[in-house]
């Protein structure tokens, strides 16, 4: 899980569920290794639902009503039924669904963009959120984002990297700021790994933050003894 903070005041907010596997062999691998290979597979849709149940149970344990945000995999969305699958792990967890973000990259409508659309839109209406993940990759991404039910908006982190110096980075970071103020939508920035990143975004006027700055990814143990050495009242997080 790694932490995602109010870049106001650097509080923890929210948490995303990273998968990762635990080799007995080869140690932890990257998902970039492994899931091209399960998405070919099939098998991502299987892992999808078992991420999400877990990822649902683990939070629902913790002594906070911060957020959950689970990515959900092009072909998982297409080829099986997201809405049951989430229904199913709310459920299991108890994790009421107001506490959970589901995340969606733009490449997933590339075909089947109304389906999906359709979709997204039952998941909201059960009261889940919906972000938009490696926003500025994608295709058409300006066309999109007024049709979307999307409640969040995440920079990629190719133009946070960048930041202080880049110029470009930073017009393209606050075009999307005045865009998503327009659509009332709430901006995430990615990959933020220095103090002047995370200044610069909050004086744009992003609202949330991630990245290694504010902690790696941890697990839920980890997480756990977190909340238990900071106590009820979730402080700064770099503090």
């Amino acid at each position: 899980f790694q932490p995602q903070v109010a870049l106001s005041d650097e509080r923890l907010v929210g948490v995303e569920a990273l998968v990762r596997w635990q080799h007995p062999e080869l140690g932890i691998v990257s998902p970039t290794r492994f899931i091209p290979v399960a998405e070919e597979t099939g098998l991502i849709i299987e892992i999808g639902r078992w991420v999400l149940v877990e990822a649902c149970r683990e939070v629902a344990r913790w002594p906070t009503e911060i957020r959950l945000a689970v990515n959900v995999s092009p072909i998982q969305f297409v080829m099986s039924d997201v809405v049951r699958d989430v229904r199913e792990a709310l459920t299991i967890s108890g994790l009421p669904p107001h506490r959970l973000d589901i995340e969606i990259t733009e490449g997933m409508f590339v075909s089947k963009s109304q389906a999906i659309i359709d979709t997204l839109q039952k998941l909201r209406d059960m009261g889940l959120g919906v972000a938009l993940d490696d926003f500025g990759t994608g295709y058409s991404s300006l066309s999109y984002l007024g049709r979307l039910p999307l409640d969040k908006i995440k920079i990629d982190q190719s133009f946070v990297k960048t930041l202080p110096g880049s110029d470009e980075s930073g017009a393209i970071i606050r075009a999307v700021m005045t865009l998503s103020e327009t659509l009332d939508k709430i901006v995430v920035a990615e990959g933020i790994e220095t103090a002047d990143q995370a200044w610069m975004l909050r004086m744009m006027g992003c609202q949330i933050g991630q990245g290694y700055y504010f902690g790696r990814p941890r697990t839920g143990a980890e997480m756990l003894a977190w909340f238990r050495d900071r106590g009820a009242e979730l402080r700064p997080i770099t503090a």
